[in-house]
Formats: C-alpha cells, sequence, structure tokens
C-alpha cells in the first residue's frame, strides 16, 4: 500500500512510523526544512536543543509509550523541577506544600480555597458545561478575585497572552489534569519533568532512521499544491516538485492549508470551517553562563515585562546536554492576527531586552553569549466559549483520504502527549480502512451510496 501524509509534525512523522512498520509504503511531505513542526530544533551555535520550550510528564503514559516502542527509552532523563512568581518586583518560589503555605499574597482561607479548586477540578469528567464560562469567570468564583489575581492571571497570561479573557473553564481543567501530574508521587517523591537526551531532535532522527528503514521516504521543503481523486482509486498528491499517486492520503496540516489544498469533492467542512482562531507565539532564547533563575518556569504578575513567561530549560536539562551553557526562553503569546508577530527582529528583541533590565537590573549583556528570537503564527486553537460547536468538522468524502490535525482537540492542550494519543485514537478507528485496498470512482459511488 502506498500512503502519503501531509505534515512532518510529531503526528505525521508518528502516524508515518506506524504504518511503514506495517510494511507500508509511506511518503510524509514537510514544506519546512526540518522535521517536528513545532517541536523541531534549533542551532543555538554550540549545542542543539528545541526551538521552543518542550517537557515531558511522568503521567505522559501515550508519549513515554511511544518513545520505548521507538528504541528511546534508554534516552529519556528526569530532574526535579521548582516554579517562581514573580510579583510586585520581587521573585516568590511556590514549589512545594510549605512553600505554598508561606507565599505572602493569598492569604490562608484563599490557599485553601485554591487546594479544594485543584481537587475539585481534577475530579471534573463532565467537561462540556466548562465550554459555557469563561476562565475567569470560573476562577474567581471558585478561588476567589485575590487568589486569580496573584496566581491564576499571571499562568493565563503566560499560555494565553491577552486572549485569556475569551478562553472557556475548559483551558484550565485540562491545564491542571496535565501539570499537576507532575507532582504525582506514585511516580516521583517530587515535582518532576523529564526530556529526551539530544531534545526533540534525537526523537525526529530516530523516526525518519525507522521511516527509511521500513522502506519510506522524507520530503522536506515540499510544499502540496493539490490533493486530487484519481479516476483508478486512490488519489494523486500535488507538490512544487512533482506528482505523486497513492492508495491513501493522511493530512496532518491546519485546517486553512486543507480547504487550499482539497477540493470539494474531498470533504466538506461544517460550522463555517474558518471559524477557529490560534493563537501564536514570540520566543526569545538566551544562552548565557549561568542561569538566570533557579526556576524552571517563572509566572509574571506585572503588565511592564512584555513577555509572559521566564522559562529556565537549564533547571531541567543537564548541563551537558547544552555544552555547559544555560538556556531560558522568554515567551509572549498572542493572537496569530496580532501585527507584533510581524514586527522586525530587532524591534522584538528591543522590547525584550527593556524587560530584562526590569526583571534583572544586576544582569550585564557580556554575560549573554546568544540571542536567538523564533516565532510561529500558529500554535494552538484558541478555545473560546463553546468551541467544540465552532470547531470545523470534517467529513471526508472519498474512502481513500483522511483528516487528522490538532482543531480537533475540544476538551485537551496542546502536546507532544496528547498528539501521541490521538495517533493511537486514530490508527484504532481507522486502521483496518486505511489498509484496505483503494477504491475505484464507481467503487466509491456504491460505497457512499450504501452509507447514505
Amino acid at each position: 500500500m502506498k500512503i502519503g501524509i501531509i505534515g512532518g509534525g510529531p503526528m505525521g512523522l508518528a502516524l508515518a512510523y506506524r504504518l511503514s512498520a506495517k510494511g507500508h509504503h509511506v511518503s510524509v511531505f514537510e514544506r519546512e526544512r526540518q522535521l517536528g513542526g513545532l517541536a523541531t530544533y534549533h542551532d543555538f551555535g554550540a549545542f542543539y536543543w528545541d526551538r521552543f520550550y518542550h517537557v515531558i510528564l511522568p503521567s505522559d503514559r501515550s508519549l513515554i509509550g511511544f518513545l520505548t516502542e521507538i528504541g528511546l527509552a534508554d534516552k529519556l532523563r528526569w530532574s526535579p523541577t521548582s516554579t517562581g512568581f514573580y510579583v510586585d518586583e520581587r521573585f516568590y518560589s511556590v514549589s512545594n506544600s510549605w512553600e505554598f503555605l508561606r507565599f505572602p499574597l493569598v492569604s490562608l482561607w484563599g490557599k485553601f480555597r485554591l487546594v479544594v479548586t485543584l481537587l475539585y477540578c481534577s475530579r471534573i469528567r463532565n467537561w462540556q458545561r466548562l465550554e459555557k464560562i469563561t476562565v475567569e469567570d470560573w476562577l474567581i468564583k471558585t478561588c476567589g478575585r485575590t487568589t486569580y489575581e496573584k496566581m491564576w492571571k499571571p499562568l493565563l497570561l503566560a499560555k494565553l497572552g491577552e486572549s485569556y479573557r475569551r478562553v472557556s473553564a475548559i483551558f484550565i481543567w485540562t491545564y491542571i489534569k496535565r501539570l499537576f501530574s507532575a507532582r504525582d508521587s506514585s511516580v516521583h517523591s517530587k515535582e518532576s519533568l523529564g526530556y529526551v537526551s539530544g531534545g526533540y531532535k534525537t526523537v525526529w532522527d530516530r523516526l525518519e532512521e525507522l521511516i527509511h528503514a521500513g522502506g519510506g521516504e522524507i520530503l522536506t521543503g515540499a510544499s502540496v499544491r493539490g490533493i486530487v481523486p484519481s479516476s483508478e482509486g486512490g488519489l494523486w498528491v500535488e507538490h512544487d516538485k512533482s506528482r505523486k499517486h497513492f492508495d491513501k492520503v493522511i493530512f496532518t496540516g491546519p485546517v486553512n492549508v486543507l480547504r487550499m489544498v482539497a477540493g470539494p469533492e474531498l470533504l466538506s467542512l461544517a460550522n463555517g470551517g474558518g471559524a477557529v482562531e490560534y493563537l501564536g507565539v514570540l520566543c526569545m532564547a538566551l544562552v548565557t553562563r549561568k542561569p538566570l533563575v533557579p526556576y524552571y518556569v517563572v509566572n509574571i504578575a506585572d503588565e511592564r515585562i512584555p513577555f509572559t513567561g521566564v522559562i529556565g530549560m537549564s533547571n531541567v536539562v543537564a548541563p551537558g546536554e547544552t555544552a555547559g551553557r544555560c538556556l531560558t526562553y522568554l515567551p509572549k503569546y498572542l493572537l496569530s492576527t496580532d501585527p507584533l508577530l510581524q514586527r522586525p527582529d530587532e524591534e522584538i528583541r528591543a522590547l525584550f531586552f527593556d524587560g530584562l533590565r526590569l526583571m534583572f537590573p544586576g544582569l550585564k549583556m557580556e554575560e549573554i553569549e546568544g540571542v536567538h528570537l523564533n516565532r510561529a503564527v500558529k500554535v494552538q486553537p484558541l478555545q473560546v466559549l463553546n468551541y467544540s460547536s465552532i470547531v470545523p468538522r470534517v467529513a471526508t468524502l472519498h474512502p481513500d483520504f483522511f483528516v487528522l490535525n490538532t482543531s480537533q482537540f475540544v476538551h485537551g492542550t496542546l502536546n507532544n502527549n496528547e498528539v501521541i494519543a490521538t495517533v493511537n485514537a486514530f490508527l484504532k478507528e481507522y486502521g483496518a480502512r486505511i489498509e484496505q485496498a483503494s477504491y475505484s470512482k464507481n467503487q466509491a459511488s456504491v460505497s457512499h451510496a450504501l452509507m447514505a
């Protein structure tokens, strides 16, 4: 079976590996020069590491199982981590129960309500009702306004930018379920986060090796221009290098790209298609000799600071992974339509360095060995109120065409564990159909008539 997969991110590569391992000839089309999508790597000079920050949680069972499956279990590393808050020009550590109790900006009653909220949120199963209230209103109602302003609002800003005001409570439900599992005492006695030695470059290199070993091919720098049905069954994939025929095609890119490359004879989009908004990110990474902060993440409650968090990656990653240097990410999340995403690098760097000088007045420029600015226009869908009712429902009209992408994550956060879990579920449901012989045009017509 010849299978074409559009997209060389985590979803497309996981699908390609699984199908090539079953003996199918797989071709992956990726428009960028590097594999990995948002989890690709970056050349920091003395070392390679992830372009944007990523960690693995002890509870990421789907991802950990997949890494084991592809032979990378021995590359997993775990580190105890800590969390900080920057409020009123001061840093506070909130990394354990004792520090939480001592945190001066939330009252004892507020801390009690916060703990109850966390326990309550972790037990919610009916996520649909959380779609109908904003995350701000829900957290104020459950935790109180002071706790919300001091604890939750900085976290929301760090992950959603100013768009948090329109996001439903579904976001915090999924966030709590995942993030606080890092403190699962049945796995680790302290909050721990993990990574793969060598970063995600190790994962993509390994998958590329396995796909090639299975007889597959990977085309990078290949932009797909169109997907059209063949009268003999299967589909043609037209890209800027050539035209190839496949028995099956799986599309893993964004909905807006899907609409451009696949015609109405292949799919229908309910709920208006393009109604979903996306978040983008500006992410400046600093390479220094010493860490900027002793925490993995610092949530910032100071509107003068232009970035929405400080990610001390070197407080998770061993120094040997980054050539003895320290790596710090400074992200700013904003709507994909925000003009700031298109501003020149020099302007963004100047803006971010103004914030650095406010937070770290003692920081000297000579202590910074490298400054790297990366940006992504579409990071994740914005889960606004009643998101599941507006997310495009893709119905494929051709039996050899399949669609799987992140817009379908209606009650989950975007992370690589969620991606692998979704791939697992997709192959469980559609794997047998993907491996069936291609339909001819006449067979497809009969099939659709029977299904109708």
